[in-house]
């Protein structure tokens, strides 16, 4: 029985003290999940013993050991010559002739008998453990072939043990090194250089929501998304649809990808290069949706089978165009957080913006800036200091440890200076393109992550608010507490917040920010005069042939994250209740919309979406919410239509609706009218009959109740909800919906900022009340204690 090799098919994860957790995992793959349709290209490892007897045989331990005895473990000031000394030892150790022949003979299996290219993957013994990632610390090389290049490269690996960051890495983590071996992974060859390649977590990366699958994807060799040379392709897909065969992406974000890697022409050797993608293939998808739904399917299964969150790598082949599992390891950063000790960071105030990025993690921090060129700077870096360069590679490590936050101008959420810092639990802007010339170095500058998926880093040290919150000791009452949303970025942050769903959901803010598109101008771009808004429509409306669908896209993957993020909770989307000169403001808007006096109480809600100016627009919003409940399975979704003056114009509504594919009652749609002019209270009954249920919308009921213009400075003094007139409005809407059996919510601020606000709702019989995100807490806090009351007073 051969001691130094075992193949693929001989594995299985109980052999990490054997291979290492990456090639451990990657025979369990081949075996135990091939059968599941899961492609593991073949392969064989290099044991543990094998690394130890070459140790033995050449004299090494004792070396090895002397020359880490010398390590400075306070400054690692000497870490980049101990390493060095270490690898050259390594290196000029020689294999022993049963070695050799136990790879030779186990190399032409992979090719029938003849050589081919093959990946050379180091795995450190110890590797892969939750508690132990080793992502990145040590060496990997591709498209190595032939027996000569091949046992170089099985050396490098064994070499790559003594890494600047690998020492680093064991350092930290309180690893005896030299118990850690080696194991070496050689693997049929997936040829991503001619297609592309990229990674995945079954987990989404920076809040940690567990039902969403975040693949990436570069074209190319994957080396480009591991470094955060480029910013990727992005991919969202839904766990609990996915399972029931739904297209579940959620969400599709298309990276520049301004650079492919590929292999150079050498004898043998991995030389790579990176070339100028072509622009047609910079504004394509790496991806089609079909692929992307076998690997998110894959991923599943993989995370099914090791019972645990997954970190995986994929490769497409672009010469068979078949997909690949490359890597699997369990995922470190959100797998072992309590997701119930929350950290609330809040700006407190703002400056000027320097530089814009994707978001690693929520925190924020402030300090001087630092930019570096290079690992060599490092002694430009104190403790705490912020790290502003182009890009970060694994060697930047043990520098990272000591920042205070890291930026780069390239990268997505899956490069390497994310996940680091990930797990430093440190702040991270990537992909910012232009930070190292937005910051001057010491510069002293505000990172902030707190504000969604987008990253902002603001000039001067600004004040922020930080607080500890566990969700888990909130008792939730008895009425139901939703939220106010608008920014699908935020969603599966805010999901872990105590709630019983979305209560009101604005499409406006994702038409404004995504979409930025009046819809008429999409559906009659022929007919737009200004040839700068036509251009500057194609250019958003890139890679769609049909600008229809961009709009629908966009706003079905917007509304589709929120319901991911809440599902199965109730996620009830308002239709578009934008004003005249709100409309007016998109791109192409004026052409399209009149000009009003008074836009707040004009051509608004219900009315638009039966007119002839903009009835073919409400029927992409349809399209939209078509898609998320229909084609993504996301039937949590309801529809509510807004500023619906009278019963015929609901029955209006209702019937364009059903012309568009969206049936009240069909596959569970649901459809409530906002309760927020007085002739929906006067008239509650009968819209009842028609309307699933209720949100009252106190704004607008209290300026309709009072006659006060809600947008006037002059009159905002008496705008009040607390007005009795205003609740006894708001009463009888209650008292209404009650009688009929119909649900009714409401939205707004009073009810956590005044106590006895909550305590009159709640006594009135409100069946749910909705808050924006910062003031959720305090609206429970204070229906909690107007429950108590109604308890007492009821006893």
């Amino acid at each position: 029985m051969n001691t130094f090799i075992k193949k693929f098919e001989e594995i299985t994860i109980n052999d990490i003290p054997s291979v290492g957790g990456k090639n451990a995992s990657l025979g369990e793959m081949y075996n135990q999940l091939s059968s599941q349709g899961v492609k593991v290209p073949n392969g064989f490892a290099t044991t543990a013993k094998a690394f130890w007897l070459f140790v033995e045989e050449n004299g090494l331990e004792k070396p090895l050991k002397d020359t880490l005895k010398r390590l400075d473990r306070k400054t690692y000031s000497n870490l980049n010559e101990i390493g060095s000394e270490a690898r050259k030892l390594i290196c000029t150790g020689n294999f022993s002739e049963e070695f050799i022949e136990a790879i030779q003979d186990a190399y032409p299996t992979l090719g029938n008998g003849k050589d081919i290219e093959v990946a050379v993957r180091s795995s450190a013994t110890a590797e892969d453990l939750p508690e132990a990632s080793f992502a990145g610390q040590h060496d990997t090389f591709l498209n190595v072939k032939g027996n000569k290049a091949l046992q170089n490269a099985i050396k490098e690996c064994f070499a790559s043990l003594y890494t600047n960051r690998a020492i680093k890495y064991r350092e930290d983590k309180g690893f005896v090194h030299h118990e850690i071996a080696l194991s070496v992974g050689v693997q049929k060859m997936v040829r991503s250089d001619k297609g592309c390649s990229g990674v995945g977590f079954t987990i989404e990366p920076e809040s940690g929501f567990n039902d969403i699958i975040h693949l990436s994807g570069v074209w190319g060799l994957g080396e480009n998304i591991v470094q955060g040379t480029i910013n990727p392709d992005e991919f969202y897909v839904f766990k609990p649809t996915l399972i029931h065969g739904k297209n579940a992406i959620v969400q599709k974000k298309l990276g520049d990808k301004e650079k492919t890697m590929i292999y150079a022409e050498s004898d043998g050797h991995s030389a790579t290069v990176n070339i100028d993608t072509k622009e047609s293939k910079q504004n394509q998808f790496v991806l089609s949706d079909t692929e992307v739904m076998t690997l998110a399917k894959w991923a599943l299964v993989i995370e099914q089978h090791y019972k645990k969150p997954m970190d995986i790598e994929w490769a497409k082949d672009g010469i068979t165009n078949e997909l690949f599992i490359t890597q699997a390891r369990p995922e470190t950063v959100h797998y072992i957080k309590d997701k119930n000790i929350h950290i609330e960071y809040t700006l407190k105030e703002r400056s000027e913006i320097l530089a814009v990025g994707n978001a690693i993690g929520s925190k924020i921090t402030k300090g001087t800036a630092k930019i570096l060129e290079s690992p060599k700077d490092s002694y430009k870096l104190h403790e705490g200091d912020i790290i502003v360069t182009d890009v970060t590679s694994p060697d930047w490590d043990p520098l990272l440890k000591k920042a205070g936050a890291i930026i780069t101008n390239r990268g997505g959420r899956t490069s390497h200076a994310a996940i680091v810092a990930r797990e430093l639990g440190v702040p991270a802007i990537v992909g910012t393109n232009s930070a190292t010339r937005g910051i001057k170095d010491g510069q002293t500058i505000t990172v902030s992550c707190a504000e969604g998926k987008t990253g902002y880093v603001y000039d001067g040290a600004l004040e922020f608010m930080q607080e500890k919150i566990n969700f888990g000791r909130i008792i939730m009452p008895r009425t139901e507490v939703k939220m106010i949303l608008s920014d699908p970025e935020k969603a599966f942050h805010f999901s872990f917040y105590p709630n019983n769903g979305i209560g009101l959901l604005r499409m406006e803010f994702i038409i404004t920010h995504t979409i930025k598109i009046h819809p008429m101008a999409l559906i009659k771009f022929e007919e737009i005069k200004s040839s700068e808004i036509k251009n500057e429509i194609e250019a958003l409306t890139n890679g769609y042939p049909n600008k229809e669908n961009y709009f629908v896209d966009k706003l079905a993957q917007g509304i589709a994250t929120m319901a991911a993020a809440f599902y199965p909770k109730e996620v009830i989307v308002r239709m578009s209740d934008f004003k005249t000169n709100e409309y007016a403001n998109l791109i192409g808007g004026t052409q399209f919309e009149p000009k009003e006096e008074n836009p707040m109480l004009g051509f608004r809600g219900a009315a638009r979406y039966y007119s002839d100016v903009y009835k073919e627009g409400f029927r992409l919003e349809c399209e939209a919410i078509k898609k998320v409940r229909n084609d993504k399975g996301l039937t949590n979704v309801k529809v509510m239509i807004p500023f619906c003056r009278t019963i015929e114009e609901g029955k209006k509504v209702i019937q364009i609706m059903r012309e568009n594919g969206l049936k009240q009652g069909e596959n569970g749609l649901e459809i409530y009218v906002m309760s927020e002019i007085p002739s929906n209270v006067m008239m509650a009954e009968e819209f009842a009959e028609i309307f699933d249920g209720f949100s009252i919308g106190s704004n607008d009921l209290t300026q309709l109740t009072l006659g006060i213009d809600r947008d006037s400075e002059i009159m905002s003094s008496i705008f009040d909800e607390n007005d009795p007139a205003t609740k006894k409005m708001i009463a009888l809407a209650i008292e209404k919906a009650n009688y009929s059996k119909k649900k009714i919510g409401l939205c707004g601020q009073a009810p956590s900022d005044f106590e006895e606000y909550a305590a009159f709702l709640v006594g009135a019989g409100i069946d749910s009340i909705s808050f924006n995100p910062d003031a959720l807490l305090k609206g429970i806090e204070n229906i909690n204690k107007a429950e108590s009351r109604k308890k007492v007073i009821a006893n």
